[in-house]
């Protein structure tokens, strides 16, 4: 549905829907000219889950060579699928957010949201002070440049040194490749919050936990989501075959 809108070829009333657009039971809505009937109870539930991914299994639904993926061991949906905000890289662990709200999804994941996520980084060795303030001042990427938010110091012992640090966005390997920009090498990464949304530290790895409603809305705020906004994933291409 947010393709076909982004494409202008979705209509509300008569006039050409723009994202963010909600519509309600008294609308009427249209698909290249075509009249949608969407039938409510075909749409799926918005639900929210926190994952506790662990290092070695994939945010894809398939992977040609095999690995586990997250997706193997979420709950199953009668209707709709679980739409991942965001990705965790195959090395990395900790919280990951999956929905059945596609407009959810693709809003927390918008580089206008800037929604803040944290990590727990474990490196070789402790950080000089003036390394850790490049890190914030900001350091220039193949992509482009990238800062932490903050950098504090959690400890460690030996030679493995624990930081938490926030940024507002979530490129490919951004977090590893920021402290390699600066010498540093990444041992372990984790991440324990997204938005609003903190890693419970009773959640074992690879187990999952739904959000209730309360955290929820918290989520629909930070995307900028009324609570009462419609689901974007929805049967609406099945509902059109049923009609012809």
């Amino acid at each position: 549905m947010e393709r076909w809108i982004q494409e202008g070829r979705i209509r509300i009333n008569g006039t050409t829907a723009s994202p963010g657009d909600h519509a309600g039971d008294g609308d009427h809505l249209s698909l290249d000219g075509e009249v949608l009937h969407l039938d409510a109870s075909l749409l799926p539930e918005r639900r929210v889950l926190i994952y506790h991914k662990p290092a070695g299994e994939m945010t894809t639904r398939a992977d040609p060579a095999g690995r586990a993926t997250v997706f193997d061991n979420l709950p199953r949906l009668d209707r709709g699928r679980w739409v991942a905000v965001g990705r965790l890289d195959y090395n990395t662990s900790g919280l990951l957010l999956l929905t059945t709200d596609g407009q959810l999804a693709a809003r927390l994941m918008h580089p206008s949201r800037t929604v803040i996520r944290e990590y727990a980084v474990r490196v070789r060795g402790e950080v000089a002070p003036e390394v850790l303030e490049t890190l914030t001042r900001g350091v220039e990427l193949e992509d482009g440049p990238a800062r932490f938010e903050s950098v504090e110091d959690a400890g460690g012992r030996g030679h493995n040194h624990w930081y938490h640090v926030t940024l507002r966005e979530g490129r490919y390997r951004e977090v590893r490749r920021m402290w390699q920009a600066v010498g540093v090498t990444v041992s372990r990464l984790v991440r324990v919050r997204f938005g609003p949304i903190h890693l419970p530290p009773d959640l074992p790895r690879g187990q999952w936990r739904e959000l209730p409603e309360g955290q929820v809305r918290s989520l629909m705020d930070a995307a900028g989501l009324a609570p009462d906004a419609p689901l974007a994933e929805s049967n609406v291409r099945d509902q059109r075959r049923r009609q012809r």
